[in-house]
């Protein structure tokens, strides 16, 4: 993949870094506390008693998987395996330490642990669509930029059912994967989103993806009509109207709604924290767009130089772009 990328490359991961330890110290605490009291800036300790620019897991699966498609290539079995590494062996965590994880996500490891195949490891039912396979998905809107639209959606299937095996969150993962995707190939916020919406609903339809009951659940950012549902750009929605809890289809939404109605990489990250409940990964994943859509260069300062490790992301960043 060519070095011409490393400025996306970093400023995705960076991004994404900074989004989550924004929101680790206020992790579960609800709005209204926010509304008081909202983030403004890197803060310390709180709910997970961690100093100032920590990441949790959000970060430390997305730079496994990185990790992976500068290794090995992509490689579902070599993904899996450094899932359970950092878990077990604190890899590719902030400082040395798992503080954080879902319940849905230590499930799958525990079963990966016993010898199941990632194919079969993550959770298939309803109530196993939670975030915890979108927050780390982003690196492979890299490794499969130029690949056709039927092997990116079966590469995001094989990676979120590592952990995340159901429909649902595997949709979710391929409708963040295309709006970075274009964001990666240099298109603005507003035509990365338009243009995911066209090739989304189009191959949904094509290949008969998900059931009416699914699609329902992507209702308001594919923008399609169902019943008495009244179309309505995800933009136009107000604050109040936006959830942010650990449900899959209420972090896309949120993240994306971040995105779309803030018009700088700080604005859309404290939005998404100052949600409130499950700051650290709707921080994360806004986090992630967010920086490829404004850069590097538009991240503060100040939060870059608290963050952990950001020799070693940078580093990742490089490695990345250089070896898919």
């Amino acid at each position: 993949m060519s070095a011409s990328l490393l400025p996306a490359a970093r400023a995705a991961l960076l991004g994404l870094a900074v989004g989550d330890a924004l929101g680790v110290p206020v992790e579960f605490i609800g709005r209204e506390a926010r509304r008081h009291d909202p983030v403004v800036g890197m803060r310390g300790y709180g709910t997970h008693h961690q100093p100032p620019g920590t990441w949790s897991d959000d970060s430390s699966l997305t730079f496994c998987l990185a990790e992976t498609l500068v290794t090995v290539g992509y490689d579902v079995a070599d993904v899996a395996q450094r899932f359970v590494r950092w878990q077990d062996e604190a890899y590719w965590t902030a400082h040395g330490k798992v503080f954080d994880i879902g319940i849905a996500t230590a499930d799958a490891l525990q079963r990966l642990r016993r010898g199941v195949a990632p194919s079969q490891a993550g959770g298939r039912g309803e109530y196993d669509n939670g975030n915890g396979s979108l927050m780390r998905i982003l690196p492979l809107a890299f490794a499969s930029k130029d690949w056709p639209i039927a092997a990116r959606f079966k590469a995001a299937r094989e990676i979120s059912g590592i952990t995340h095996a159901h429909i649902r969150a595997i949709m979710a993962c391929f409708i963040y994967l295309e709006v970075a995707r274009h964001l990666v190939i240099g298109l603005d916020k507003q035509a990365a989103y338009n243009a995911m919406q066209l090739e989304v609903n189009e191959f949904f339809e094509t290949e008969g993806i998900g059931s009416e009951l699914e699609l329902r659940q992507f209702h308001r950012i594919l923008e399609n009509s169902y019943g008495d549902y009244v179309i309505q750009p995800l933009a136009t929605y107000h604050a109040a109207e936006i959830k942010s809890s650990g449900y899959v289809v209420h972090t896309l939404e949120a993240a994306l709604w971040c995105l779309l109605t803030h018009d700088t990489y700080p604005a859309t990250v404290l939005a998404a924290v100052n949600l409130g409940d499950d700051t650290d990964t709707t921080g994360a994943v806004a986090g992630g767009l967010a920086g490829l859509a404004y850069g590097e260069a538009a991240i503060p300062a100040e939060w870059l130089s608290a963050l952990a490790r950001r020799a070693d992301i940078e580093d990742l960043a490089a490695r990345l772009v250089t070896s898919i």
